[in-house]
């Protein structure tokens, strides 16, 4: 059960691996990404 000590205790300040990126990074990324396909599972 989460209690407000045990949330401290297990917050992230930072990215858990160095391959995570924030949203403003990835809005840069996302222009360079191509058009999703129309035929397939839809992107989510």
């Amino acid at each position: 059960m989460w209690t407000p000590t045990t949330r401290k205790q297990h917050i992230r300040e930072t990215n858990r691996y160095q391959t995570d990126v924030i949203d403003e990074e990835w809005r840069v990324i996302e222009a360079h990404l191509p058009p999703a396909n129309s035929m397939g599972r839809p992107r989510v």
